[in-house]
């Protein structure tokens, strides 16, 4: 019988990092099994094994967490706006909760479900109509026997606070992430208040995820410990960022951007600049530390890489590269060669390759949020200009 893995508080409160996976609906569109728009999650169901595949690859690049592919898996968001599924949200979270459970007993990895912020809530239904989308949730991940759950991406901390209290609920440990950045949340409440209220209601774990880069993101987290050391409470830090970089957001983040989100790469985080951010994590104290939107598995080899002396764990895969890109020593060419050293890449300065390209881009800055007629609950389509597949064949 396999030994009983250790729960994701007992991790924490010895101080161990954990590692999170990175951004499986970006992978996933990328890859051709996600649809841009709605970001939901079917391909559990439509397409198992491409969902099994990338949960594999994070685990064989360091992660200890297989979040299960759930994100946006509410039943009001997979019929939101047109969307024609015949999947149910029940379907879709058990067929999440099968495939992480399968990788993460392929190693030392645990299973969160986890649940995220509502078409209901921004369309302004009750507290006890968004909380039943929740408790929908939740019942799957009890009956799957998930090891611990996870509130994220929410632009408002009343929604997470409302999560989180349905999730809490269930008696195992629940974390509570919000997609803000330095700025607070979209009613302007600062990260520290936040963080306050999600441990007040009952999370353990507190941080951001998506919308910012990392060294963005780790400042938010940075101001939540802040304000919950001060209030006297305790709590353990989680961040999951972007891969890509966010100089030039405001308080909406990245999907303010003009490229947002079919031309961001230009934008994406190197492995070295995943290097500096899990150290820059790990010296503000924060120990769950993953990617969401942007990031791959190879991301997150560089987070488990850089912590290796921490974690006492190498990634398999680290010798095709060797740390630092060492392996470069058995490149043909001298100056490559030359490269395999750590000063090296620790000082590039990566060039775009884009001559007449800005190196910044000006947000669109709507400023919509709960409430706003854009942002109503729709189960129809609610543009007029629609493009069949079968009109693109007469546009070439």
């Amino acid at each position: 019988m396999a030994p009983v893995k250790k729960g994701i508080l007992e991790r924490l409160n010895a101080g161990e990092v954990v590692i999170g996976d990175g951004g499986f609906v970006f992978a996933l569109e990328k890859r051709g099994y996600v649809k841009a728009g709605p970001w939901t999650p079917e391909a559990t169901v439509t397409h198992p094994e491409a969902v099994r595949q990338l949960h594999r690859e994070f685990l064989r690049a360091g992660s200890n967490v297989m979040q299960a592919f759930t994100f946006y898996a509410s039943d009001d968001k997979l019929e939101n706006r047109g969307q024609v599924l015949r999947i149910t949200g029940a379907q879709v979270n058990e067929a999440a909760c099968d495939l992480a459970r399968e990788v993460a007993n392929e190693g030392d990895a645990l299973v969160a479900g986890g649940v995220s912020q509502t078409p209901s809530y921004l369309s302004c239904k009750s507290e006890t109509e968004v909380k039943a989308i929740f408790k929908k949730q939740l019942e799957v991940f009890m009956k799957k026997d998930v090891d611990f759950l996870i509130a994220e991406y929410f632009e408002h901390v009343e929604e997470a606070e409302w999560a989180v209290q349905v999730l809490k609920t269930s008696g195992k440990p629940v974390a509570a992430s919000l997609c803000i950045g330095p700025e607070g949340d979209m009613h302007g409440v600062s990260p520290g208040e936040c963080a306050v209220r999600l441990v007040k209601a009952g999370a353990q774990i507190v941080g951001v995820n998506c919308h910012f880069d990392p060294m963005t993101c780790v400042k938010a987290v940075k101001m939540m410990k802040e304000g919950v050391e001060k209030a006297k409470l305790k709590a353990h830090y989680m961040v999951q960022p972007l891969a890509f970089h966010t100089p030039d957001c405001n308080c909406q983040g990245f999907i303010d951007l003009p490229e947002f989100p079919f031309a961001l790469e230009p934008r994406i985080l190197t492995r070295w600049d995943m290097h500096k951010y899990a150290r820059e994590a790990y010296q503000a104290g924060i120990r769950f530390i993953g990617g969401c939107c942007g990031f791959e598995p190879y991301h997150i080899r560089a987070v488990a890489e850089e912590l290796s002396p921490e974690r006492g764990i190498i990634p398999p895969g680290t010798e095709k590269h060797g740390m630092w890109g060492s392996g470069l020593e058995m490149h043909t060419k001298p100056w490559v060669r030359a490269r395999s050293r750590r000063e090296y890449w620790e000082n590039i300065m990566p060039a775009s390759g884009r001559p007449k390209c800005p190196s910044l881009s000006t947000p669109e800055s709507w400023g919509v949020t709960k409430g706003h007629a854009d942002l109503l609950q729709h189960k129809e389509a609610t543009m007029s200009l629609t493009i069949n597949m079968s009109d693109i064949s007469h546009m070439h």
